[in-house]
């Protein structure tokens, strides 16, 4: 069954806001099994609408149409459909009784400009009339076409509480069951990403994108049922492949982030995390408080900018701090060993260096970043060199300094399996 949504405003042509309200109706029906046809944006033009509806209903099986169902002037949505699709606008008596019931609180006045959310085109089907959002169906050439509101709150509850319950019983096995994730990757270039999974020879019916989502990419498996198609095992199967050769570049998969698979690493462990960042200002720390329940792991930090800072609040000596300088492989090993001890956390991790745009050396240029862990058993610094902005070294040595945290932890059960192996020998 495929579906066309037209989305509807001037406040989106112009950029003044986005369209959130396609995206998330293009995910949702491709989901439930719906083939997304086309998505379009168009300003409120009342010949526009109507030439853009007439096209589509051409087309394909469904509509779906958000935005311009507001009572403002610029709100022409139902004056276009009614002139393109000759249907004239007649007065909704539920929701007319509704708006005036609502007026009589609020005004003295006999008639109101809600009023005009009630005038729908002929045959339209108010969605949810007692909750006083604009939203109606139409059943135009056997085909449902859908007008929802262009508020996203608004459009995300009616399309879901009511668009989706009814395409869902419009034809008998409509739609294909549809097997789907995201493999979030970091620290592998999209260009090798690309190369190892060219690699599988992945059956034509396994559908692969890459999407680079800075600093990570995100690659996405779709697998749809078809005639003949076992897609849930080709599914299973296609993920097992392609985890076996990306191996640990892989952090997560669909709405995990880096911070909460490393929470879930630590509290699984029960172990306690400090951190004490100079050029990342707080940024990691930021990161992880952004997951909920993350006071069960973390124990805080330090945003060490100044030397003195890093002496008096980190114990680290200005002696060092003036010989190797503050971005450098001792001073990241000192600041993480400083907040391992001061906060009694089991695990210390640091990070120092250069975000530019000023302040690069030949011996340390811009993007020059040292990260450094403090652990129980011994300390280790790693140098990175980072490119691009001010925003993107800032980033990308954030989500560098959590990626050495996860696959330390990761390590450690492999450690583990390895000391019980040669315990045997």
């Amino acid at each position: 069954m495929k579906v066309e949504i037209i989305a509807i405003g001037d406040e989106l042509t112009s950029g003044r806001i986005l369209n959130t309200t396609s995206s998330f109706a293009a995910r949702n029906l491709f989901e439930a099994g719906y083939e997304i046809y086309a998505m379009h944006t168009i300003g409120d033009s009342p010949s526009l609408i109507g030439e853009a509806l007439k096209r589509a209903i051409d087309r394909v099986d469904a509509v779906l149409v958000t935005g311009g169902l507001g009572n403002t002037d610029d709100d022409l949505t139902n004056e276009a459909v009614s002139r393109a699709l000759n249907r004239p606008t007649m007065p909704n008596l539920e929701i007319l009784s509704s708006i005036r019931a609502y007026l009589d609180e609020i005004t003295t006045e006999p008639v109101g400009k809600l009023e005009k959310l009630a005038w729908l085109p002929e045959g339209a089907q108010a969605l949810s009339p007692q909750s006083r959002m604009a939203g109606y169906q139409l059943i135009h050439e056997d085909k449902p076409v859908f007008f929802l509101p262009g508020v996203p709150n608004q459009m995300k509850q009616l399309l879901v509480d009511h668009v989706l319950p009814i395409l869902s019983t419009w034809h008998k096995d409509h739609h294909l069951a549809t097997y789907q994730t995201i493999f979030r990757i970091f620290n592998l270039p999209e260009t090798e990403v690309n190369r190892k999974i060219s690699t599988l020879d992945l059956p034509t019916d396994v559908h692969i994108g890459y999407y680079p989502v800075f600093p990570e990419v995100h690659l996405s498996l779709i697998v749809r049922d078809k005639k003949n198609n076992n897609a849930k095992r080709l599914f299973r199967s296609s993920c097992k492949a392609i985890l076996t050769v990306l191996g640990d570049a892989i952090y997560g998969q669909d709405r995990e982030s880096m911070e909460r698979v490393v929470g879930r690493l630590l509290q699984k462990k029960s172990l306690q995390l400090a951190i004490a960042e100079s050029c990342t200002g707080g940024l990691i720390s930021k990161k992880i408080t952004d997951t909920p329940g993350s006071s069960a792991y973390f124990l805080g930090g330090v945003i060490s900018y100044a030397n003195s800072f890093k002496n008096d609040y980190l114990d680290v000596s200005l002696q060092l701090l003036d010989q190797c300088g503050a971005v450098s492989r001792e001073v990241a090993e000192a600041m993480a060993v400083g907040v391992r001890n001061n906060s009694g956390s089991d695990i210390g991790l640091a990070v120092t260096g250069i975000a530019g745009p000023d302040g690069g050396t030949d011996e340390k240029p811009v993007g020059t970043v040292y990260i450094g862990i403090a652990a129980s058993e011994e300390n280790w610094v790693t140098r990175f060199r980072f490119s691009g902005d001010r925003w993107q070294i800032r980033n990308m040595a954030a989500q560098s300094g959590l990626d050495l945290i996860r696959k330390y932890l990761l390590q450690q059960d492999t450690e583990k399996q390895h000391s019980q192996i040669f315990e045997q020998y």
